[in-house]
């Protein structure tokens, strides 16, 4: 398993999650892509498209308005 560190901060979505989907084509399965933002509205709208492509997710908030977003490729 291999972790792929993104940084998204001072981005607004769409452009985390165009990101994020990219380097997700390039992933193995079991590898865990890290995404790092600061805006709540990526974190809805990652949240919606992990759902669709059926991935697991999970995020935690690492400080105040900072997130982490975590997402398997399965």
């Amino acid at each position: 398993m291999k972790e792929i560190y993104l940084d998204c901060m001072y981005e607004v979505c769409p452009i985390p999650l165009i990101k994020a989907s990219k380097e997700l084509k390039k992933m193995e399965i079991g590898d865990l892509l890290i995404m790092k933002t600061d805006h709540n509205c990526s974190i809805t709208n990652v949240i919606e498209w992990v759902e669709k492509q059926k991935l697991k997710m999970d995020y935690v908030e690492i400080d105040e308005g900072e997130w982490e977003i975590y997402i398997e490729k399965t």
